[in-house]
């Protein structure tokens, strides 16, 4: 198997939303955003399917030497291998690979975020940075299209946390902040035992408003210009976007069950964008 194969079937395997925005590329941004993301899932599959800490540990400093030696021109793992000519040639830098394995590691060794603040850190390394990348790859010719991108992978990452939350509670996280927990009197127990209540449901719809208000902000930062190539990151808001309203519309139901979309419904959520121009 080739490395483009590799980071193929990882990309396709994973069922993500952002598979489907990629379909839309010309050849050389879609196997570069391929390989991308098929390392952003390998590392972050160290923390999620790698249940001793201490080895996920030692994995993840495997990755960021690997990095390292991947940028002085020494790669060995397919996703590395497929991923370093795309970062010659979208000006990826070494940096923003780390930085994307040093979020994970919090995973590693944070379970709980006081305030926003410090949870806004987080999303900005595994989902800021992310978003960073990936719009220099779409073809990104505006500096302001990096502000965009930060504060749309910010809104991504809340819609994660907000669907994920009894998934990531069996795993003894719990993303939402800690004084926001507070301020609606949910206890930490009531998540991880899937109670439902009135108060989980407003806070739940506390974080939904604030996810959508990111959407908002985002896509009015985006300069004209950066419109059309920046139409796979479009495709991503419009199908997160839809998620995040069919978990609203369920009244929450997060607790027990992982709200998705079929993958038909994600690609026409992308085709409309790539072919309409709107979400």
């Amino acid at each position: 198997m080739t490395p483009e194969q590799y980071v193929q079937e990882k990309a396709a395997a994973s069922g993500s939303s952002f598979y489907y925005a990629f379909l839309f590329l010309p050849r050389p941004r879609r196997e570069a955003i391929t390989a991308f993301y098929a390392f952003c899932r390998e590392v972050d599959d160290v923390v999620d399917e790698v249940t001793d800490p201490g080895v996920a540990q030692t994995k993840l400093a495997w990755w960021q030497t690997e990095v390292a030696r991947s940028f002085a021109g020494q790669p060995q793992h397919p996703a590395m291998r497929a991923l370093m000519p795309a970062a010659a040639a979208f000006g990826i830098e070494e940096r923003q690979l780390q930085a994307v394995i040093e979020g994970c590691q919090m995973d590693l060794v944070q379970t709980r975020y006081l305030d926003f603040q410090a949870l806004e850190r987080y999303c900005h390394l595994v989902a800021g940075v992310v978003g960073e990348v990936a719009a220099r790859i779409f073809g990104q010719s505006r500096p302001e299209t990096t502000q965009y991108a930060h504060k749309l992978g910010l809104a991504f990452q809340l819609t994660n946390i907000i669907r994920d939350v009894g998934e990531d509670a069996l795993r003894g996280r719990i993303y939402l902040p800690v004084s926001e927990l507070q301020q609606f009197d949910v206890k930490a127990h009531e998540i991880t035992k899937r109670q439902y209540s009135d108060r989980f449901v407003e806070l739940m719809r506390f974080q939904a408003a604030r996810a959508h208000r990111l959407y908002d902000e985002a896509l009015a930062l985006l300069p004209t210009e950066d419109r059309r190539s920046q139409k796979p990151g479009l495709m991503m808001a419009s199908i997160y976007r839809t998620l995040l309203r069919e978990i609203e519309g369920d009244g929450f139901q997060v607790l027990h069950q992982r709200v998705s979309l079929t993958p038909l419904r994600k690609f026409w959520l992308a085709w409309k964008v790539q072919a309409l121009g709107r979400l």
